[in-house]
């Protein structure tokens, strides 16, 4: 590559050029988390079609407050995304095939580039960070190595809690009303993976349709067995203290410690540690 211009491969192939090295940065919420911890405050952030007029604070992190957000779904048009100025627009894939929350007609309409960063349920974790650490440096952002640091001590702490005799059985999962709940398979989601691979006893809700999630009642939930519930904290999830009169999640909570759990949590590795971390104490009891 020349010194004049930049480039970068995204995780679906597509391969982005640009005269110089972009410095308007727009990202979805989460992609614009884990830039930010490289010091990259993105010029704007927007949501996906679950998220609604206002930023998810859960999926936020710990981007500052006067981050513009423009909006999600159908209201991230032309107009809204052009306001930011953007050069690039960073959004992440599923399916490593098509950018998960950006109309690419949108971005494409205004002529600028998108980069999309896979964080599909086959992708190791370790593997996911990394490659938002190889894009924040192509941005410009320094290595930061006592990051790298603080996550394998972080990882250790899982590691030992989780070894712990009489360490608990965890059951991750996101609340859909007072009648229905949505349950993590461990597998297909690289956070609950990569602590399965660390040791921990994560509970697998069984056959059923969904491919990330079995959707069932509370009643199916409570007689799993679990010690510990992570429970999803994003803005469309119902939160615990709506569901204090559910017989099932009474039953399944009693005598027993619910820990938020971010299914969108920034790929980046202080955000990682402290999730780890959170993870380590809650197993600790």
């Amino acid at each position: 590559m020349s010194s004049t211009t930049w480039e970068f491969t995204d995780d679906r192939g597509s391969v982005v050029r640009a005269a110089r090295r972009p410095e308007r940065v727009v990202a979805y919420v989460r992609a614009g988390a884990a830039l930010h911890e490289y010091g990259l405050t993105p010029a704007g952030i927007f949501g996906s079609g679950h998220d609604g007029e206002q930023v998810d604070p859960v999926k936020a992190g710990g981007l500052p407050a006067d981050v513009p957000y423009l909006g999600a779904g159908k209201t991230l048009d032309e107009e809204a995304l052009g306001a930011a100025a953007p050069e690039l627009v960073v959004d992440v894939t599923y399916d490593d095939h098509f950018a998960y929350a950006v109309d690419e007609g949108v971005a494409a309409g205004l002529g600028v580039p998108v980069v999309a960063l896979s964080v599909a349920g086959g992708t190791p974790l370790p593997g996911l960070v990394a490659r938002f650490a190889e894009l924040a440096e192509a941005l410009g952002a320094p290595a930061d190595p006592a990051a790298e640091d603080d996550l394998a001590q972080a990882r250790a702490a899982v590691r030992a809690a989780a070894a712990r005799p009489g360490a608990p059985r965890v059951l991750v999962l996101s609340a859909a009303d007072s009648a229905q709940v949505h349950l993590a398979r461990p597998g297909t989601w690289p956070e609950l993976r990569h602590l399965a691979e660390l040791g921990v006893d994560l509970v697998d809700p069984g056959p059923g349709p969904g491919l990330n999630w079995l959707t069932t009642d509370w009643e199916y939930a409570a007689g799993l067995g679990a010690d510990l519930v992570l429970a999803d904290a994003r803005g469309n999830a119902v939160p615990p203290a709506d569901l204090a009169g559910v017989p099932g999640w009474t039953r399944l909570t009693h005598g027993h410690q619910v820990t938020p759990w971010n299914p969108e949590l920034a790929p980046a590795p202080r955000a990682t540690a402290r999730f780890l971390r959170d993870i380590a104490s809650a197993l600790a009891g």
